[in-house]
């Protein structure tokens, strides 16, 4: 039998009415009980269900079971019996039968609870990270990450139908700027010299391409210190790390789409799927039209630049770059709903939120409509395409990519907030032709905008010839459902180029060669043209699980704060521990104090 071992026969989510007559013994946590006129009825759980059992009145056990507390581990031993009918429970695998019990055993008491495994409360969540082997024993934390094996099952067997080969890299390594803080961790053996945890496989993937190997893979995990979002968690992470030889941008998205579609329709058959292949939209076409690099393809609404239509206006909160968006009759706005909008951009940072509402005769009506010439206002409705009874949104700002991210967040709290999101959908795209280079919020220099590692579209050539900005670059996300689940890209193999691309960033070739020196002599002696990307395998499971916070993922997640409650880290290193390491801590912080222990 699949779940007998020495102390049980079965599992808790095992016997079916063919079983009657049988004679069992089941373990498990004791999860809810009831009793009903002396006869107790209890519900005994483990990983792969429940099954009811009865202990009826003239049963003579050793073990109080009516007054035991929740969650105490049982061993019980009994016979199969079918239900009536009147008490078949059509919503649990095993509601046809129930065991009536002749003996009981405790094999793991419990103590009162600081959460309740049933029924699922909402308690806090640094008491649920304190206590998640407790949170995790809970039907929905038990289904979440269930599903997440599923999901790495579903993608190891269609990256080897790919011809991919699973290689670990190391998990100590040096420092790289990969875009956000390292983990450093200090050497004994070398006092005052650092290893730092990955943020991502990159030199070692390409490594092996330069190695050789045609198609890599691994579920690698990765470490970033770097603030927790809904959809990121601190400190580390896993995706899936992929790396193909020999391929141009639209080999990789064919094989990529074809894993990623085929792990949604395996897991969600119940959902629809965009049909590769994905749609390729360009990165100025991503912002012009929703306002950010990950668009929501389920809403509907789109946006428009009418920086040129509206130039000549004379209307002050006009004079910089304009995005527009128009929003359908049937969603006709109060003025006091359009100044909760005006608000939200506002608290964004946005000098404000023009509105115009079209009249069926061609006119506009809002606080700026008797400021609009006649002129502007034609050429305003005939570009945005508004109807009449459709309301015209503008927002402005002296830089065009902040003007679009102010309407692409209006967008979106649009789209929530009138319910025009498309339901039961996975809608994927591919955002395509980033900037190579963009100018640094706070240096004011030219910097890497993406992976500094990316071929530049056009080579030397176009490094050499080019304005920095103007330089597209080889790099692509794929973007689901407004979730960007990675970025990826064809590498410059050529250390040519690699010098001359670096040097426009600020790094001199002897930067280059110190930083990056192993990937450097790799390429000179013969790199192969080679790409990739790394979608992030939390975020997938996140959407694929419909959960909106990306810790109902993971099975011990740190906090918003980045500590982890459960296990008490970071924590402070013990003197003996400095010393061995030569290293002096000045002005420690400690970290949030864990969740208080229940009364």
């Amino acid at each position: 039998m699949p779940g007998a071992t020495a102390i049980r026969t079965h599992t808790c989510g095992e016997l079916r009415v063919s079983d009657a007559g049988s004679d069992v013994a089941l373990a498990g946590w004791l999860h809810n009980r009831r009793d009903l006129g002396g006869v107790l009825f209890i519900d005994l759980r483990d990983h792969h269900g429940i099954t009811q059992i009865v202990v009826h009145p003239e049963a003579r056990l050793d073990v109080d079971l009516a007054h035991m507390q929740k969650e105490t581990v049982l061993r019980v031993e009994g016979g199969v019996t079918a239900r009536d009918p009147a008490t078949v429970n059509p919503a649990m695998d095993t509601g046809e039968i129930e065991v009536e019990v002749r003996a009981a055993s405790v094999l793991g008491p419990a103590e009162p609870l600081p959460l309740n495994v049933f029924p699922e409360d909402d308690p806090p969540e640094d008491t649920r990270l304190r206590y998640r082997f407790l949170d995790l024993r809970r039907s929905r934390m038990q289904r979440n990450l269930v599903l997440r094996a599923r999901t790495i099952a579903s993608i190891r067997s269609r990256m080897t139908g790919h011809g991919f080969v699973e290689v670990q890299t190391p998990t100590l390594t040096a420092s790289s700027p990969e875009g956000a803080r390292d983990y450093l961790v200090p050497s004994r053996l070398y006092p005052g010299n650092f290893y730092a945890l990955p943020q991502a496989p990159q030199q070692y993937k390409q490594l092996l391409m330069a190695s050789g190997f045609d198609r890599y893979y691994q579920i690698a995990p990765c470490y970033r210190d770097e603030n927790s979002r809904a959809d990121r968690s601190p400190g580390e992470f896993y995706q899936l790390d992929l790396e193909m030889s020999f391929v141009d941008q639209e080999d990789v998205f064919r094989v990529v789409e074809d894993v990623l579609h085929g792990v949604f329709t395996d897991i969600r058959p119940d959902r629809d799927v965009t049909p590769t292949p994905f749609p390729r939209i360009p990165f100025d076409t991503a912002t012009e039209r929703y306002g950010t690099d990950k668009p929501d393809l389920r809403n509907p609404l789109e946006m428009r630049d009418v920086t040129s239509v509206v130039a000549d206006s004379g209307i002050r909160a006009f004079e910089g770059e304009v995005s527009a968006m128009v929003v359908g009759a049937e969603h006709a706005m109060s003025r006091s709903q359009v100044a909760t909008h005006e608000e939200f951009v506002r608290e964004l940072g946005a000098g404000g939120l023009a509105s115009l509402v079209v009249e069926p005769e061609g006119t506009v009506r809002g606080p700026l409509a008797r400021h609009l010439p006649d002129d502007v206002r034609d050429r305003l409705i005939e570009a945005v395409g508004a109807s009449p009874g459709e309301t015209i949104f503008l927002v402005s700002d002296r830089d065009r990519q902040v003007a679009r991210g102010y309407m692409g967040a209006l967008r979106d709290r649009l789209g929530e907030q009138l319910g025009l999101l498309e339901e039961g959908v996975y809608r994927f795209c591919w955002v395509v032709d980033f900037p190579m280079y963009e100018l640094g919020a706070d240096s004011g220099e030219i910097e890497f905008s993406h992976n500094p590692f990316s071929m530049p579209q056009g080579g030397l050539e176009a490094l050499n010839e080019l304005d920095p900005l103007d330089v597209k670059a080889f790099q692509y996300d794929v973007v689901c459902n407004g979730v960007e689940l990675s970025s990826g890209a064809i590498r410059n193999h050529r250390l040519d180029v690699m010098y001359r691309a670096f040097e426009i960033a600020g790094y001199s070739s002897q930067d280059v060669d110190e930083r990056f020196g192993a990937l450097g002599r790799a390429f000179r002696y013969g790199a192969p043209p080679h790409g990739g990307i790394a979608p992030g395998l939390d975020r997938i499971v996140m959407l694929l699980a419909d959960e909106p916070n990306i810790r109902e993922v993971i099975a011990f997640p740190m906090n918003q704060r980045a500590v982890d409650p459960l296990m008490g880290a970071p924590a402070p290193a013990t003197p003996e521990q400095l010393r061995e390491l030569r290293l002096e801590v000045r002005d420690p912080v400690p970290p949030p104090a864990r969740a208080a222990e229940p009364e």
